[in-house]
């Protein structure tokens, strides 16, 4: 197998890295982070949490990433080529797994998306102004309540992975992913004066509650909330490291991914929280914090309509780039493994996800879908990914890879991390995942 990708690299580890984070950067670093952080306990919940991102950010991320550079495809060539190094078959099998994963969440996620696209252009149009969120809401959520939204989405996707990688992924990503972060900064900066109840938001993300941390579920939630922030499903990361080139150093590019994703999932908690309290609203709506909680804040601030533009505008990039990364990891499958020239294997699968999510549109039916892929087959496919990767190709070769592009030796500590302690967590997440339905 060659160890370059049919579809280039990325031109320059800045790419490769906001791309990365863009993948990564999502929902739930907008309304899960937050509302987690201050119900488990405020900043001690930043302990366990930054504790689990360094591991899975160190050896996770790295790992697929390296897996995808040394392969130079995605999870199924990738899983091939590891148990054929075994002398075994069935690793195309085990790669459809993770892929599947990425597939369902497009579907479901394209759908959210749209009502993203939808409600930015309520904000544009001033409509969001006036309307009740609720009802709003109620209406894009219906069966087949959002089909022009969620066809745009998806149209979108599709335009930026036909311009390829480095001229579409990479491009758009260098433009997308800092206008997220610039702007969501505004925002949060605009919070902060809103009025003295925003304090009370501060507090709920900040102040220490340490006894928070003698309570496991503390720990469960802020391993699978690392976990999923950064991605690390056997999937997405793996297409993305098959782009990147040999003379960039991984373990640099997967720590520089980690603290980006903090750092946004930060930012955000200090646009959102904080104005939900300012407003005596509750952090602990869930999803509908975006869609509404949210329109009620920026319908009594000051200046909200500019502030609303900036904020959704600030989302529909999350969730664009990171659509990007899934539609990608599937229409690379299709180009290799069905033939199928770049072009058509990127709308084939635009359309794919868009004909299936045509039917989960309405609001109960998406929450469904979406809790079956999240629960089961992401989280199988992740710990497939990890054992594949650590256990079957081994940890000799993915420490070979890794240690291309970087001069420091890679310490044998990752050895004992990766197989003794990443995989038995990967695995673990899947139980806790099934048993508390859903840990991110």
């Amino acid at each position: 197998m060659k160890n370059e990708n049919q579809n280039g690299t990325f031109s320059s580890k800045l790419g490769f890295v906001l791309a990365a984070v863009g993948s990564a950067v999502g929902m739930g670093n907008i309304w899960m982070f937050p509302y987690k952080t201050g119900q488990y306990g405020g900043a001690a919940f930043l302990i366990p949490y930054c504790l689990f991102v360094i591991l899975f950010g160190s050896i996770g991320l790295s790992g697929e990433f390296a897996f995808g550079r040394l392969t130079g495809t995605g999870p199924i060539g990738s899983y091939d080529y590891s148990l054929k190094s075994r002398g075994k078959k069935g690793g195309a099998f085990l790669g459809a797994i993770p892929l599947l994963g990425s597939m369902g969440i497009a579907i479901g996620y394209s759908v959210i998306v749209g009502w993203v696209l939808r409600t930015f252009f309520s904000s544009v149009t001033g409509s969001l102004m006036t309307e009740v969120p609720e009802t709003a809401f109620a209406n894009m959520t219906g069966n087949f309540g959002s089909i022009p939204w969620h066809l745009a989405v998806v149209i979108i996707t599709i335009i930026i992975l036909i311009g390829g990688i480095s001229e579409g992924i990479e491009k758009v990503n260098k433009i997308m992913m800092p206008t997220f972060f610039v702007l969501f900064v505004v925002v949060a900066i605009r919070v902060a004066f809103l009025n003295s109840d925003a304090l009370l938001g501060y507090k709920y993300l900040l102040i220490p509650k340490w006894e928070y941390l003698k309570n496991p579920q503390t720990w469960i939630m802020a391993m699978g909330q690392a976990f999923f922030s950064l991605s690390v499903t056997g999937s997405g990361m793996i297409i993305y490291g098959s782009y990147l080139s040999k003379k960039e150093n991984i373990l640099h590019a997967a720590g520089m991914t980690s603290f980006l994703d903090t750092c946004a999932a930060m930012v955000s908690g200090f646009a959102v929280i904080p104005a939900v309290f300012a407003f005596g609203l509750d952090p602990a709506a869930g999803p509908p914090l975006i869609f509404h909680t949210l329109p009620r804040v920026f319908q009594q601030m000051p200046a909200g309509r500019l502030f609303a533009i900036l904020f959704f505008i600030s989302v529909l990039f999350a969730g664009i780039t990171s659509l990007a990364n899934m539609f990608e990891v599937c229409s690379e499958a299709a180009q290799k493994h069905l033939k199928l020239p770049r072009n058509l294997a990127v709308i084939a699968v635009g359309a794919i996800v868009f004909a299936a999510g045509l039917f989960i549109e309405e609001e109960s039916k998406l929450n469904n879908w979406m809790n079956i892929v999240s629960i089961y087959i992401v989280p199988i496919g992740a710990a497939l990914g990890a054992i594949v990767i650590f256990w079957v190709l081994g940890t000799k070769k993915i420490k070979e890879e890794l240690q291309i592009g970087r001069e420091k030796t890679i310490s044998n500590a990752f050895d004992i991390l990766a197989k003794y302690v990443y995989v038995p967590i990967a695995i673990l997440v899947v139980i806790l995942g099934i048993m508390f339905g859903g840990i991110g």
